[in-house]
């Protein structure tokens, strides 16, 4: 099966099974040449059935590049019925958009940080520590790539996929998924790992995690709001702080500018 052999079953599906307008079919029908596009101008040779998650990786990351969260939403969505499609037609075993994330938009969020109070917190962090370094890279990590404090304590080294532009992340219920992470992200963590991590004994049963105590052990979420509220009584910030408001900042944003 080729893409508009797949692409023409799939509008005939929307249009007979589902009853969905043309218009409706059409914006569907536009998702899924953008992954054609991109796979053509990526020499891919991967058909409908064929295609892989890292693929499927390479193109969210992409559009996160160009595209609001609204438009990246709506692709990720369509692409994953596009794919449920194929599944139920027999086509396909698995959904290769499954542990692709898609963006949060529209929701009415608690309080949230600004920009520049997010930037006074990390300035005020004390970079001629070797916690410094940590706690930077922590906190741009919290901030540019919108994780919960369990998921970013529990995240390991193996979980790093820098070369793709990606993280994984297990959530609640051990459920995976894949979060783009900016470049200067990536820097920060690369500092810590090589310049800080690497010089400490790290303890058994530790050794993948990414983030350590200065015992060597994988850090607690009670001492992550700790750092967050010293640091927001060493930047004068008038606002009850937690690591919270930094997932609320990025759900309102989506991402830094990559």
């Amino acid at each position: 099966m080729n893409w508009l052999n797949a692409l023409e079953d799939y509008q005939n599906y929307l249009r007979i099974e589902r009853g969905l307008s043309e218009n409706t079919i059409k914006n569907y029908s536009l998702d899924i040449k953008k992954l054609i596009e991109f796979l053509h101008h990526t020499d891919s040779k991967s058909s409908p059935v064929s295609i892989n998650e890292e693929e499927v990786r390479q193109f969210v990351y992409t559009l996160s590049k160009t595209l609001n969260p609204r438009s990246q939403a709506r692709i990720t969505s369509g692409l994953r019925g596009f794919f449920a499609y194929l599944i139920f037609e027999d086509y396909r075993d698995s959904n290769p958009m499954e542990l692709i994330e898609t963006p949060k938009i529209g929701r009415k969020l608690p309080e949230v940080l600004s920009v520049a109070e997010i930037d006074q917190l990390i300035e005020a962090i004390d970079l001629s520590s070797a916690q410094g370094e940590r706690n930077r890279s922590m906190l741009e990590t919290l901030y540019g790539c919108g994780l919960r404090v369990s998921e970013l304590i529990a995240l390991k080294i193996s979980d790093l996929f820098f070369a793709e532009g990606f993280i994984k992340i297990t959530g609640k219920g051990d459920k995976q998924r894949f979060v783009p992470i900016a470049t200067h992200t990536q820097k920060y963590i690369t500092t810590y790992k090589d310049q800080v991590r690497n010089h400490q004994k790290v303890q058994k049963g530790f050794e993948d995690i990414l983030f350590l105590n200065r015992r060597g052990k994988q850090l607690t979420r009670a001492m992550i709001f700790t750092i967050v509220r010293r640091l927001a009584a060493k930047a004068n910030l008038d606002k009850k702080i937690s690591p919270h408001l930094f997932q609320h900042h990025f759900q309102s944003l989506y991402v830094r500018d990559f």
